[in-house]
């Protein structure tokens, strides 16, 4: 039975290896007092799945556990992520100040999404620029939407273009259509980067 346990661990080791090339450094999605368990879970399973190095949720309610550890042993957490959230490291702030005061020590600037026109700065999800910054990528309260204090402090406003007659998504749809295009992009950049510094050095034609 030991020796099953071990080959677990060490099958999973090499597995997080494969991936490490692969992670999105420099990258937070952000969840702005959500209401429901259900898209924590779901979100942590989507940042997991997609290579995101982390996510903050402030979370005034305190609906999660203040410490990562503590989150990776409760039993609704790891059952809504899909066990994503052992794998996952996730902050919890308890007001927007204060998540917003660690990622401009961090370095971080901040993007906020929602389908209305928000704030100085606003385009469309797939026409951003999404590569060449520390960037944490907020997602608003599945009522109210994203704060007026989380939008004065963002560079820009990020749209998802929608066409049915209800312009309204799931907080966890929203935040896998959103963060598959800032990931693939920060992906492809990377390999462009790496192609060219090998063509530099005459390792690749």
């Amino acid at each position: 039975m030991e020796s099953k346990h071990n080959e677990n661990k060490s099958s999973l080791r090499v597995k997080a290896d494969s991936i490490k090339e692969f992670r999105c450094k420099n990258l937070i999605a952000v969840l702005e007092e959500p209401m429901d368990l259900k898209n924590i879970g779901e979100t942590i399973r989507n940042i997991n799945a997609l290579g995101v190095e982390k996510l903050y949720v402030v979370d005034s309610r305190n609906k999660i556990p203040d410490d990562w550890q503590e989150m990776r042993l409760d039993v609704t957490l790891t059952k809504k992520s899909a066990s994503a959230i052992k794998w996952s490291f996730v902050k919890r702030f308890n007001s927007t100040k204060e998540c917003l005061a660690h990622l401009d020590k961090k370095g971080f600037k901040s993007m906020v999404t929602s389908p209305h026109i928000k704030g100085k700065k606003n385009f469309v999800l797939h026409e951003g620029k999404y590569t060449k910054m520390k960037l944490a990528v907020w997602f608003g309260n599945e009522s109210r939407g994203i704060s007026e204090e989380a939008v004065e402090n963002s560079v820009a406003c990020i749209n998802i273009p929608m066409y049915g007659i209800i312009e309204s998504l799931n907080l966890g749809t929203s935040t896998g259509i959103v963060m598959y295009e800032i990931t693939k992009q920060r992906r492809l950049f990377k390999q462009s980067k790496i192609a060219k510094r090998l063509k530099k050095v005459g390792l690749k034609k």
